[in-house]
């Protein structure tokens, strides 16, 4: 008996099954070979052998299951061992060899057989240790390889018979087909473990597969990979074959299941991954074409074995496994549900030991370019890179915890690694494993995870851990998610971890400009755990996490970015309460990324820059201009910076909206006034200068005010003065005034509202002009004068109230400011122009209705009320009171108001309370984005920077506030206007 060949007999862990497993394989023999009864006998009646079939039946449902689906095939495999039992395994797959199709049944039925008789044949042989680990793995590794190649070889000869296909010879229909299948990982080393999935890349070369449509080539290698996948997986009546996962083929989210030879190498040259580097070192042709195949592994021999590492591409190396915590000491292991593979000390560990050096070695020392795990040690131990003693604890740990792994998974035909959480399921494997004494088992292993863990540590020690303090795993290589790594992001708040994870693989895959360079994606590894915590503590981690990959969509490179958040970490927290909060922000950091860069300077969050600061550091810094386009590059990056800063200055709660509006409104002139200058000496070469007063800028609007909110339009009046109605330029090519004005101005636009790399300085809205849109670009000063005076709407002389002069020449402002003056100051009916001013109110509720809550502008009582009010006060009174002319805010006018006891003090004061909450609001709702997007009221990062700027609790609090200014501004404009 070949029981009596052998030392090691597992031991019964359940009688019980074990004499089930016993009866169901006799009668299966007695109704299928009753011929062979003695035999069988003759084998239970040996007390070895029937303590062999006792112990495989007592631990393993379906080993025995298998032995009735194979009584015979067991028998003989009981009886004379698996040395002679093995070559009759794979006898099933010869009916899928030759010409003839068996059609799709009957190879799925051969695959599933094979399979079976090989399992059941490898676990005794494991068993019993008739056979050391690396000929159980090469077994492993022979069956699954005879199977992809036999089903394979079924498809090519279906597609033959169809016309698809022109083979040679279908006898042989895989050589020369152009098609092939690398085995990755356990299947490519031929260290299979038990029942592993088999991890594939499926290529094909258009030059070489002798298709008969040629442009339906890519559509037929895929269905032709799907049914592959099928043959092997598919769970039929006689189970499965081997589970095929495509994952690890080159960006798998967005490629087909089979890949082109040609667009897999631009893949691996262009942006192949340090992980995918591992993975290649135990790629191997295991199906179809070899000659194609290993011409594809030999272009691939470059990147995967490169002679010289820089310091970033070694570190990402160390960053592949470095992602998985490794345990420096600490608390003990817990053996109950420990998964020995990825766990601390698991075997994963050990192949990473090995493939992280011939990774950063091999591409120097051709000796380390092997693919076994225990092969890989003893090279590095024959170059000199890892001590004997070192690798001998590894091999042994490695064979212990690979044999542990099998009988894992033998007990019923699972992918697990995964330790019985109960003490009566680690009794079980302790019989399994041969073990009398349960305790002295767990103290094994516990032991081997330990060595293993003690060594991975040592080799990592000197480099920064990647895992998240405290919560565990980061890990975003390989093909496909890794479970602690998902666990780890719910930990972290994300409320969608698969998304997060999906995500940030398609960054490591290069999808983004700003993630295509090797370098980007190294940095960003060794970035990935600060910036996840800091987006995860943002109120809503899932939407920052999203804005956050808008920004880097947006961007055109990496590098430059990563290595500034690796320099000042703290700038990847301002970034994300940006993201989670203010998406204004968000997209002027969108925009122009290089504003995150002021945000270094000491004085970012010093107070903001009053006028006088504005004006000497815009004219210093256009000072060393070189050109135009130098001029207004220099102005746009001036304008982006500052108004960035002004955003963070309100996110931090370290200015109030007034004095945003202010500083904003300042940096609208300076960069108005700058670029007016700018044009004007650029016009003036080719077509000189008019007589007279020159061009000047009028400001309408809250610009006018001097209360811009972030994104606000700037409302423009362009005027301009010539010595008579002909007058020309006097340039070389001189213009008469009209058209040299309306050019003029539209140079002006141009310079501030083109889109460039730098941005866009302002929307700019020259709607107010006289005339509306049918006027000219620019009014000649007397035409302004006549209009104001003779033609000009009511509401065109409200908008006159908050008008004032920006830049130009002297004598031009002294002008507008008299037509102003004598617009405003004419004699009124006061009842006709209250009539008049409610109607156009009316009308405006009409077109804007203003019902939502969040509407600061047009809701009544809101913005435009508090406006119409203190202009109304000024178009109705200046002719008597002339103090009203003077202030252009509605504060100022309401305190002006109150001088000419038009309004009670408590009346100013109530208006002006109500419209600084109003600016206050609606500067919050841009900020945040909610202006436009009200459902963004309902996340608590956005509902945090609106209330607690507002100085309230909560949106409740808010809503309440708006109600009581919204009241008491109505109550006003009723007492004044409606009534």
């Amino acid at each position: 008996m070949f029981i009596d060949t052998v030392s090691e007999i597992v031991l019964v862990a359940d009688p019980a099954l074990a004499s089930r497993g016993i009866d169901r394989w006799q009668a299966s023999l007695a109704a299928t070979e009753s011929a062979k009864i003695p035999a069988l006998d003759a084998v239970l009646g040996h007390s070895r052998t029937r303590a062999l079939v006792e112990g495989v039946f007592g631990s393993s449902p379906f080993l025995a299951g298998v032995a009735a689906q194979e009584p015979a095939f067991a028998l003989a495999l009981f009886r004379d061992g698996p040395d002679k039992a093995w070559p009759e395994a794979l006898t099933p797959l010869a009916i899928l060899a030759g010409d003839i199709v068996a059609g799709e049944v009957v190879a799925k039925r051969a695959l599933r057989q094979a399979r079976r008789r090989a399992a059941l044949a490898i676990a005794v042989a494991d068993v019993t240790a008739a056979w050391p680990l690396h000929r159980v793995t090469a077994a492993l590794s022979e069956t699954a390889d005879a199977c992809i190649e036999a089903a394979l070889g079924e498809l090519l000869k279906e597609l033959t018979v169809r016309g698809q296909l022109e083979l040679a010879d279908p006898a042989e229909a895989a050589r020369d087909c152009g098609i092939f299948a690398l085995g990755m990982g356990k299947l490519g080393a031929r260290e299979l473990n038990y029942s592993s999935d088999v991890d594939l890349i499926v290529l094909f070369h258009p030059k070489r597969v002798p298709h008969t449509r040629p442009d339906r080539l890519q559509q037929d290698m895929a269905r032709l990979t799907q049914q592959w996948v099928a043959l092997l997986q598919d769970r039929t009546a006689d189970g499965f074959a081997f589970r095929t996962d495509l994952r690890l083929r080159p960006d798998p989210a967005s490629t087909p299941p089979a890949i082109s030879v040609p667009a897999a190498e631009i893949y691996y040259e262009n942006t192949g991954q340090n992980w995918e580097r591992a993975a290649m070192i135990k790629a191997r042709v295991v199906a179809g074409d070899r000659t194609a195949g290993e011409n594809f592994l030999n272009f691939l021999q470059p990147f995967v074995w490169r002679r010289s590492l820089d310091f970033w591409a070694i570190r990402d190396i160390h960053s592949i496994k470095r992602q998985i915590n490794a345990h420096k000491g600490g608390a003990a292991i817990a053996i109950a549900d420990h998964d020995i593979k990825v766990g601390r000390g698991g075997i994963r560990e050990i192949e990473f030991f090995a493939q992280t050096q011939q990774l950063i070695w091999g591409g120097r020392t051709p000796a380390l370019r092997v693919r076994g795990t225990c092969a890989a040690l003893d090279a590095l131990v024959e170059t000199g890179h890892v001590e004997c003693l070192t690798a001998e604890e590894l091999k042994d740990c490695y064979v212990y915890l690979r044999r542990l792994e099998h009988r894992l998974q033998m007990v019923a035909d699972q992918q697990t690694q995964r330790m019985p959480p109960a003490a009566s399921g680690l009794e079980a494997i302790a019989r399994f494993m041969g073990e009398v004494d349960t305790a002295a088992f767990v103290a094994r292993v516990r032991t081997t995870l330990e060595t293993v863990e003690r060594h991975y540590a040592e080799l990592f020690e000197d480099e920064p851990d990647l895992a998240v303090e405290g919560l565990g795993n980061l890990v975003f290589t390989g093909g496909a998610p890794d479970l602690a790594t998902l666990q780890t992001l719910q930990g972290l708040g994300f409320q969608e971890p698969e998304r997060i994870d999906t995500t940030v693989r398609s960054w490591h895959h290069g999808r983004l400009a700003a993630t295509r360079s090797t370098r980007s994606r190294q940095l960003l590894t060794e970035l990935m755990p600060g910036l996840l915590r800091a987006l995860a503590d943002t109120a809503q981690p899932d939407e920052a996490f999203a804005n956050f990959d808008r920004f880097l969509s947006g961007l055109p490179a990496g590098v430059q970015i990563f290595s500034l958040f690796q320099a000042h970490p703290n700038l990847l927290d301002l970034v994300a309460e940006i993201c989670g909060s203010a998406s204004w922000l968000g997209k002027h950091m969108c925009r122009r990324p290089a504003v995150l860069e002021a945000v270094l300077m000491a004085t970012f969050f010093a107070p903001l820059p009053d006028a006088a600061t504005q004006a000497a550091t815009l004219a210093a810094l256009l000072a060393e201009a070189r050109d135009l386009q130098d001029i207004f590059d220099l102005a746009r990056r001036y304008a982006s910076d500052l108004s960035f800063q002004v955003g963070v200055h309100l996110l931090r709660r370290r200015t109030d909206a007034a004095a945003a509006g202010s500083v904003l409104s300042v940096l609208a002139d300076r960069t108005v006034e700058a670029m007016l200058g700018a044009v004007e000496e650029a016009f003036a070469e080719r077509h000189g200068r008019l007589a007279g007063s020159g061009v000047g800028v009028l400001a309408y609007g809250k610009w006018g005010s001097g209360q811009l909110t972030p994104n606000s339009d700037l409302d423009m009046v362009v005027l301009y003065d010539s010595a008579g109605v002909m007058a020309e330029s006097d340039g070389p090519k001189p213009l008469a005034a009209a058209p040299y004005a309306a050019r003029l101005t539209q140079r002006l636009l141009t310079a501030l509202t083109s889109e460039t790399e730098s941005g866009q300085l302002f929307k700019v809205d020259l709607r107010l002009r006289p005339d509306g849109d049918k006027g000219s670009l620019a009014s000649h000063i007397a035409a302004f004068e006549t209009y104001q005076q003779n033609d000009a709407w009511t509401w065109e002389h409200l908008a006159l109230v908050r008008a004032r002069f920006v830049c130009g020449t002297a004598e031009l402002a002294v002008r507008f400011e008299e037509t102003r003056t004598i617009a405003l100051s004419r004699s009124r009916n006061v009842s006709r122009l209250a009539r008049e001013v409610d109607g156009m109110r009316r009308r405006m509720v009409a077109t804007h209705k203003g019902k939502n809550t969040w509407d600061a502008k047009h809701r009544r009582g809101g913005l435009v009320d508090t406006g119409l009010i203190a202009q109304f006060l000024v178009l109705g009174n200046a002719g008597t009171s002339s103090a009203l002319l003077v202030p252009r805010t509605t504060a100022g006018i309401g305190a002006a108001a109150v001088e000419a006891e038009l309004l009670t003090s408590d009346d100013a004061e109530a208006l002006a309370t109500a419209e600084a909450f109003w600016l206050s609001l609606q500067t919050l709702l841009r900020l945040t984005g909610a202006d436009t997007a009200p459902e963004l009221l309902a996340r608590p990062a956005v509902e945090a920077v609106i209330a607690q700027s507002l100085g309230l609790p909560g949106l409740a609090q808010v809503e309440a506030a708006a109600a009581y200014h919204a009241g008491a501004v109505m109550a006003l404009y009723r007492r004044l206007i409606a009534e």
